[in-house]
């Protein structure tokens, strides 16, 4: 299997942002930190194993700020200039095992899942693959009183953006090598030590803040119309001897079993939290909490749930409804269906009329009729900004 890390670079201070304050990567955009859309979009994408961010030692608390809630590896300090932190940030990359980094700047908020998609699959092929634009405009060259001494054709000319992949060796190699060389993005890091970059198409959207009148601009596209998605879900869970009872919604129900699974085995909110990351394209739980990882061994599924609720906020977007369904001849759910409802909509930051939670059994039949397990169905209706 192929790992793949997510490298955001972070540790500028936005000189050109002007009027001090803030850096760019840290001002609000649709009431978000700018640099929270990207780490979202990357944390829900299916292809990314890690997210790793490069930061400046002194915006920690931002960072964190902006970070909440998401599933990521910690950041790492960058150096003082672009080109020293990206080298830092590979070498942090290796430890979590790399064999593939994507390059991106926090300051391009609205990467979408296609543009990742592109460059995640031109790697199979080539060393390097960057999203980029045609040049449309016709492109003039002016000496430093404005006069125009050339017209450059624009044939062949591309805009280069975010995120840049790479085969990671290759890429660490180069940026080892490129150590005191000013290069102005990490493609031409890799041209510069003979490797091949292939272009992949990029996406208008895709823009980089650097001024105050880009962030501007970038604020209107959140009057857009929310869109709705819908995703759904399913788990199921055996039982085993022992215990008091299952863990249903955040929510104990006696029984003379427990549910058997690696964490604490909440059958309803896997299911919930796998419609969630279903309706925003993020693959499913086992994705962003492996099974095989200890560290989620006994763990709260409240966890899960909110990791999902916080990729949707990441994105822009809110959760409008979850449904699930219970399915199993005993225990009983009825009685303790109001408790559920409300412990879900708790960990969503929802009203309880958002959430529905039923159960029903199989007429005896299958696994659940014999009393050998629980299922759980579950479906998500979730509203996202239409750029992405």
């Amino acid at each position: 299997m192929t790992t793949v890390v997510a490298l955001v670079v972070a540790a500028g201070r936005g000189a050109r942002m002007g009027g001090g304050g803030l850096p760019k990567q840290y001002r609000l955009l649709g009431g978000r930190p700018v640099l929270r859309h990207s780490l979202g979009t990357l944390a829900g994408h299916p292809s990314v194993d890690h997210v790793l961010t490069v930061i400046h030692p002194d915006d920690r608390p931002l960072y964190e700020e902006a970070a909440a809630g998401l599933n990521l590896a910690d950041p790492v300090p960058g150096g003082a200039e672009r080109q020293d932190s990206v080298r830092l940030g590979l070498e942090a990359a290796a430890g979590l095992g790399a064999d593939v980094v994507l390059i991106h700047d926090g300051a391009r908020p609205f990467v979408d899942a296609g543009v990742i998609d592109r460059v995640v699959a031109a790697l199979i092929d080539h060393d390097g693959a960057i999203p980029a634009l045609p040049v449309a405009d016709t492109l003039k060259r002016g000496d430093a009183s404005g006069r125009i001494t050339e017209t450059v054709p624009r044939d062949g000319l591309w805009r280069a953006q975010t995120p840049q992949g790479f085969r990671f060796e290759a890429i660490r190699q180069a940026h080892r090598a490129a150590e005191g060389k000013v290069l102005t993005d990490d493609a031409a890091v890799l041209e510069a030590a003979g490797g091949t970059v292939v272009l992949v198409p990029g996406a208008e959207a895709n823009v980089k803040i650097t001024t105050g009148e880009d962030l501007t601009r970038a604020e209107r596209l959140f009057d857009r119309p929310l869109e709705p998605r819908t995703g759904t879900g399913f788990d199921v869970h055996a039982f085993a001897a022992g215990g008091d009872g299952v863990q249903l919604c955040g929510v104990l129900v006696p029984y003379s079993a427990r549910l058997a699974g690696h964490s604490d085995a909440d059958v309803a909110w896997h299911a919930i939290t796998d419609a969630i990351l279903g309706a925003i394209g993020a693959a499913d739980i086992g994705r962003h909490f492996p099974p095989t990882d200890e560290k989620w061994k006994g763990a709260d599924s409240a966890v899960f749930l909110a990791h999902a609720a916080r990729l949707v906020e990441a994105r822009g977007g809110r959760i409008a409804h979850v449904d699930v369904t219970v399915i199993c001849e005993r225990p009983k759910i009825g009685p303790f269906r109001s408790a559920m409802r409300a412990r879900t909509a708790e960990v969503l930051g929802l009203s309880a009329e958002r959430v529905n939670v039923k159960g029903t059994t199989t007429e005896k039949l299958g696994f659940t009729g014999r009393r050998e397990g629980i299922a759980a169905q579950a479906a998500a209706t979730v509203l996202l900004p239409a750029l992405f």
